[in-house]
């Protein structure tokens, strides 16, 4: 017989105590288990989603991160908005003919080169504010879905699992046309060629009922916030009451020649405003000149969403996470010591034991195995639960989490490598080989209660280890 299988027996003769302390170590596993996952994987989600193509956010003059979380993640609300002639400047006079096509030349003006259109690769106007349900609105141009690319740079990044992107102007629906993502058509249940009307600024009491879109596409699962939103022509939305910039000596619904705005007449350039412009620059280089020189202005700040997230981790969540890992791997410590407890405190009902295995030829060294093993059993048989039923609670938990965050969570997804780790590992070994795969801080949880479990059995091992025979029999009833 074994080492493995006496220490195996010995431990169901006390089925109840080892259960009990295999417990322990399971609950403590699977807390530090789950903060690393849901730490990591929150981590992964905010960063990766802060850079969803492009590198810039303009907006109005405020908070930067309130910019971000805003526009990206659509989690706050907006300040202020921005002039059109603003978003005007990240366009070529091409451009722009192209996206004011449908409106009059005297609403137009005279159109040239913006200031910054050379070394941009592409500028995209957001307006936020309005809700359905409690889904984010966001009006924007079609280009949002074909401008954005995979990773491969290739293939677009967004695709349709029912319908098509919506038109600037479509003949059937006009101005008026949606697409919706993923988590909203499964939560509301909406289709291809439903209506949609917008709450005004998310109050329920105030609907747009009288400028209803209808939705020409819902978004395949993306895995990102844009899956939790709603997405309506920009010129529709600037059709909807309460949205066009009223200048003085004019009525709301009015265009500069006095005539209520036509649903077939796009709104003018003088009446129009953006909450946020997404950007990408041809280089980092010209990237820092252009939000220096737009930051000092007055009209516009610029914000890197990477930076903004990386910051919000460093300074106030990453603290709270060390709190919360030193409470974990305290309760494994705590679990460890109950293991070292359980087994040294039935070492005196055992002393019989030990000296008969001893007068029938057992080494010390033998003896002092098979008390180690116990305590290997428990610790690793334990944390292997507790790290299983982690990944359990969490794969459970993922259709709430992805509700609410748009954040999925896979059943085998392990936590990813702490951000001062990555620096350490080239990025081509996590990125590009099958090594990659593995690299988690979740693989350091096996070998560590490998360690515990042999330094908390090595006190009732060496006890083992001392026992007298002689001693033992004789004091035995």
């Amino acid at each position: 017989m074994s080492i493995w299988q006496i220490a195996w027996r010995s431990i169901r003769q006390r089925a109840l105590a080892s259960s009990l302390t295999a417990f322990s170590m399971a609950l403590g596993v699977l807390l530090v288990t789950a903060v690393l996952l849901v730490h990591g994987l929150i981590t992964k989600s905010f960063t990766d989603n802060s850079n969803l193509g492009y590198d810039l956010i303009a907006g109005a003059k405020g908070g930067k991160l309130q910019l971000v979380l805003n526009t990206t993640f659509y989690l706050s609300q907006p300040v202020e908005n921005l002039p059109y002639t603003f978003y005007q400047e990240f366009l070529t006079k091409e451009e722009q003919e192209n996206e004011l096509a449908l409106m009059k030349p005297e609403n137009r003006g005279e159109l040239k080169d913006g200031t910054y259109a050379k070394n941009i690769d592409f500028a995209i106007p957001v307006n936020l504010g309005d809700t359905y349900q409690h889904f984010r609105i966001v009006g924007t141009l079609p280009k949002f879905f074909e401008v954005f690319k995979a990773d491969n740079e290739v293939d677009p990044k967004y695709h349709f699992r029912h319908g098509r992107n919506f038109k600037v102007w479509d003949d059937e629906h006009g101005y008026f046309e949606a697409v919706i993502g993923s988590i909203v058509a499964s939560e509301t249940g909406l289709k291809v060629g439903d209506k949609i009307e917008a709450a005004h600024g998310g109050d329920p009491n105030d609907v747009h009922s009288d400028s209803p879109f209808i939705v020409v596409g819902i978004l395949a699962p993306s895995g990102t916030p844009n899956d939790r939103a709603v997405f309506i022509n920009m010129e529709g939305f600037y059709l909807m009451s309460g949205h066009a910039k009223v200048e003085e000596n004019e009525r709301p619904g009015a265009d500069v020649s006095g005539s209520t705005i036509s649903r077939r007449k796009p709104l003018p350039i003088k009446q129009r405003e953006v909450t946020a412009i997404l950007i990408r620059t041809h280089d980092p280089v010209f990237g820092r000149s252009l939000k220096n020189r737009v930051n000092e202005g007055n009209v516009a700040q610029i914000a890197s969403p990477v930076y903004v997230i990386a910051s919000l981790f460093e300074f106030i969540v990453k603290p709270i996470q060390t709190l919360l890992l030193v409470l974990t791997i305290m309760i494994c410590l705590v679990s460890g010591i109950s293991i070292l407890v359980s087994i040294y405190n039935s070492m005196n009902d055992r002393k019989r034991e030990i000296a008969i295995m001893r007068a029938l030829g057992a080494r010390r060294v033998t003896v002092m195995g098979i008390v180690l093993g116990e305590s290997i059993i428990l610790s690793v048989g334990g944390g292997i639960l507790g790290w299983m039923g982690a990944h359990l609670l969490l794969f459970s938990a993922s259709p709430f989490v992805e509700a609410q965050t748009g954040v999925q969570i896979g059943l085998f997804e392990l936590a990813p490598l702490p951000r001062w780790l990555e620096v350490e590992i080239p990025e081509v070994i996590i990125n590009n080989s099958w090594i990659g795969q593995f690299c988690s801080i979740e693989l350091v949880i096996i070998p560590g209660l490998l360690l515990l479990a042999v330094l908390v059995g090595f006190l009732p091992a060496y006890t083992a280890y001392r026992t007298d025979v002689a001693q033992a029999l004789s004091s035995s009833p």
